[in-house]
């Protein structure tokens, strides 16, 4: 099929039948086939293009936003078809492979300091927030509390899912950071089937696994960290946690048994249905969203042998400008 650019290539991904031991049909929706490599790639662009609408976001301006590395990916990527600038901040838990990329399509990297609480003065996020108070014809879509990243998974991914599975699925499992893409989802599906159910993956040392105790985790792409209003918790039957060896271990079963090399959010989905599996039956139609590809994790060694995936974090040793601004984040 042929597009005008690379910005209309984005959704339309495939979804395949996994077969793992389970009377259940399980289906994977793999994200990582989007042009810009993941599941952000739609909402980054339907936030994008609903604020080009609303006169926020003005020809020549620039988008600035924190990011675990493909959110941040999405929006270099459009930055680049709409020639937009791009500041993406992000902390030392980013794989090396998700800067390069980022540096790549010609974003500005800022590494921030890893803190406990997004709320910190210091977070990748807050210092985002600060930088596009700052800077003229700016447009942060603020991933992480904008309610329009939830409805472009209402509006593009859940009727795309419903679709592709002839309406007969009956359970959707997504990793939880945002909650984005969970509850836009899982707010279509139970709209045209109320019995369907929903499972967002949670980091077992998240802010609400830990009950507001969060401690260091390995995963990407998913924790609950913070609270915000993307999240529907309504639309959710359960949160399920996975621990890093549980999410982790999978991977290397997933791309040697089965050909599907994804990265570290998608084995906790996978593990997540493990959790599940026992109840699952002959009439059930499973899908898991794989988000992204293993290749942007490659240096982290979570495709290895398993004392390799219980080694220390990789330890980022290139260098990027450091920002320490004082802001006030009871303003948020």
């Amino acid at each position: 099929m042929q597009y005008p650019s690379v910005l209309k290539a984005v959704g339309n991904t495939p979804l395949i039948q996994i077969p793992f031991d389970t009377p259940a049909t399980v289906l994977a929706k793999l994200e990582y086939l989007n042009p810009g490599g993941s599941v952000k790639d739609r909402s980054a662009l339907y936030m994008v293009e609903k604020a080009e609408k609303e006169g926020k976001l003005k020809p020549g301006g620039t988008l600035i936003d924190a990011s675990s590395g493909n959110h941040g990916i999405a929006l270099a990527m459009i930055g680049a078809a709409k020639g937009y600038k791009v500041i993406i901040t992000v902390t030392q838990k980013c794989s090396k492979e998700k800067l390069q990329t980022l540096q790549a399509y010609g974003a500005q990297i800022i590494m921030c300091k890893s803190t406990e609480l997004i709320t910190d003065p210091e977070s990748y996020h807050n210092v985002a927030y600060k930088l596009a108070q700052e800077t003229p014809n700016s447009f942060m879509p603020n991933q992480y509390y904008n309610e329009v990243n939830r409805d472009a998974h209402y509006t593009l991914l859940g009727p795309e899912i419903w679709e592709q599975t002839h309406g007969t699925v009956t359970h959707f499992f997504a990793g939880s950071g945002t909650g984005g893409t969970v509850s836009g989802v899982g707010r279509y599906l139970k709209e045209q089937n109320s019995s369907v159910k929903i499972f967002a993956l949670d980091a077992a040392n998240s802010f609400r696994a830990t009950q507001g105790n969060p401690k260091p985790y390995k995963i990407e792409g998913i924790g609950i960290d913070f609270s915000s209003d993307v999240i529907d918790y309504n639309v959710i039957d359960e949160v399920l946690t996975v621990t890093d060896q549980e999410g982790l271990s999978i991977l290397s079963p997933l791309a040697q048994q089965y050909g599907l090399l994804v990265g570290p959010s998608s084995g906790a989905v996978a593990a997540g249905l493990f959790q599940k599996i026992n109840t699952l039956t002959k009439d059930d139609v499973v899908v898991l969203m794989f988000s992204d590809s293993g290749r942007a994790y490659l240096s982290k060694n979570f495709y290895g042998a398993q004392d390799e995936i219980a080694a220390p974090l990789y330890t980022q040793t290139d260098t990027y400008p450091q920002v320490k601004p004082e802001i006030d984040s009871t303003t948020l």
